[in-house]
């Protein structure tokens, strides 16, 4: 596979021209301006180098390294930097790795990062693609695409046996290959091309790769590499999932079939008859042969026209006595937790940044949380700054931490570092839409920048069917499966809020 190398620089225009003379050598390149991002798309996607800027901005390029260099997924990771300083007018070496001055040609700069990566040796999952029998690993670390790209290139022969925990039991599955090429894919009760694409959504989870001669009959016959840009389309349409009707939820024809038009979309007829033998989303996607977004997408259209109704009642999974949260949703938040975690390491909390429109905002609906058995409040302190508020127990080791920054643009700064892998980042709106939008716009957009960032909106007012719908057009959003109304005259109602807030939040 191609090298990829991150140019990590506040100079915007030197990085883009670095990346430009490293993708001409072959070496694939992305582009961050600051130290926070940087970190972030290092720890999820580890790249095998950075060329990273001395004076970087938020986290600076030696503090930078010596992060990565203490986490040992990213240990190994070559490192370069760019200097601006008096005492970088030619190249030298430092204990993280070499300096070479800010005003090299930037051709200059890509061929140190090729020496770089041919130093470096190469990566154990690369040689066991060549030549061991077997591979195991974790989906947080090598994404499946990738390991299929890597055995396609290897042309090898096996299978790969996935597992995936989540709620109260797992899901399996099986990809086989012939001569590097994908024949077959099973998970559930689904096989085929529509099962392989469900597969490769999967971003947590095990597999292990077992090498040996397959004798099962070829369903799938269109390309792998064809297959793997297909997967990449409907993962790009699938960043709304969330926003669609959920897997577990009832479902049901409303009206009559002699109502439906006579002329109807072949996905449309099959959802339609997939209804009259299905109770649930789950089965309706499963009885479709077509991709599972594609049907999703179908039931949200008849929803809003009226023709199809979810089951209220049942569209959650419910929760079990004494406890806030459901099962399923402890699972999802502990599965969260631990990617890129040894199993041995402690538990840690999962971060909630709270940036509300008014400090009165942020207090009511911190109040009204508070008053939820299991949640733990900290009153904030008087000076303007970063506070954390509530602690939300999930289960006896593992908790939510919800933290108060300003949405003072003095804060600006800190808004990137605070958002850095949390769980999410609440935007609180309160005091019409329009003055709202208007005092978190900034911040906004800069927290909406960050890669894999996850924002939602509170609406604390009165609720009012029509506000949802305005809050997300003023904010250009697709949906609003991304915004909540939470009423601060309904006290009563703030566990169930609380726990449909969190339901959302959780990937």
């Amino acid at each position: 596979m191609v090298d990829t190398v991150l140019v990590a620089d506040g100079d915007t225009e030197r990085g883009r021209r670095v990346a430009e003379a490293c993708r001409a050598i072959g070496i694939e390149a992305r582009v961050v301006t600051h130290g926070a991002a940087a970190l972030e798309i290092a720890l999820a996607e580890k790249p095998a180098a950075m060329v990273a800027q001395v004076e970087l901005p938020l986290i600076d390029g030696t503090r930078l390294a010596g992060i990565l260099h203490a986490n040992p997924h990213t240990r190994s990771m070559a490192m370069l930097f760019v200097g601006d300083g008096p005492g970088d007018g030619a190249a030298r070496d430092t204990q993280n790795g070499q300096v070479i001055p800010g005003h090299a040609d930037p051709d200059t700069i890509a061929h140190f990062i090729q020496a770089l990566l041919r130093k470096r040796s190469p990566e154990p999952l690369a040689a066991a693609g060549r030549d061991a029998p077997g591979v195991e690993g974790k989906l947080a670390q090598v994404a499946l695409s990738e390991l299929i790209e890597l055995f396609h290139v290897n042309r090898k022969t096996g299978v790969i046996e996935l597992r995936q925990r989540g709620g109260r039991r797992a899901a399996t599955g099986r990809i086989a290959l012939r001569d590097g090429d994908v024949i077959q894919a099973q998970t559930g009760s689904v096989e085929g091309e529509k099962a392989l694409y469900r597969l490769l959504a999967w971003r947590r989870g095990s597999f292990a790769f077992r090498e040996g001669a397959v004798d099962e009959r070829a369903s799938i016959e269109r390309p792998t590499r064809a297959l793997l840009r297909e997967a990449q389309r409907q993962a790009d349409e699938s960043e709304i999932r969330s926003e669609l009707p959920a897997a577990h939820a009832r479902i049901a024809l409303k009206v009559a079939r002699s109502s439906l038009p006579n002329v109807l979309h072949p996905l449309t007829q099959e959802v339609l008859l997939a209804l009259d033998l299905s109770g649930r989303v789950q089965e309706v996607l499963d009885r479709c042969s077509f991709p599972d977004y594609q049907v999703l997408r179908t039931l949200q259209t008849l929803i809003r026209r009226g023709m199809v109704e979810l089951r209220a009642e049942n569209a959650r999974p419910e929760t079990p006595a004494g406890g806030l949260f459901a099962p399923s949703l402890v699972a999802r938040l502990r599965d969260w937790l631990e990617q890129g975690r040894s199993r041995d390491a402690a538990p840690l909390d999962a971060k909630v940044v709270l940036i509300a429109s008014q400090p009165e905002a942020a207090s009511a609906l911190v109040s009204l949380f508070a008053r939820v058995p299991g949640v733990e409040h900290t009153p904030r302190g008087e000076t303007p700054g970063v506070w954390p508020t509530l602690r939300i127990a999930v289960d006896e080791d593992v908790a939510i931490e919800l933290f108060e920054v300003p949405a003072d643009a003095r804060f600006a700064p800190i808004w990137p570092i605070a958002a850095h892998g949390a769980l999410a980042t609440l935007f609180v709106h309160s005091g019409g839409i329009d003055a709202s939008v208007a005092a978190l716009r900034a911040a906004i957009e800069e927290v909406g920048a960050l890669p894999r960032s996850r924002c939602f909106h509170l609406l604390l007012e009165k609720t009012d069917p029509r506000a949802v719908g305005a809050l997300s057009e003023r904010l250009a959003l697709f949906d609003d499966r991304s915004v909540l109304a939470v009423s601060p005259e309904r006290p009563d109602a703030a566990a169930a809020s609380l726990r449909e807030l969190l339901a959302r939040l959780l990937p």
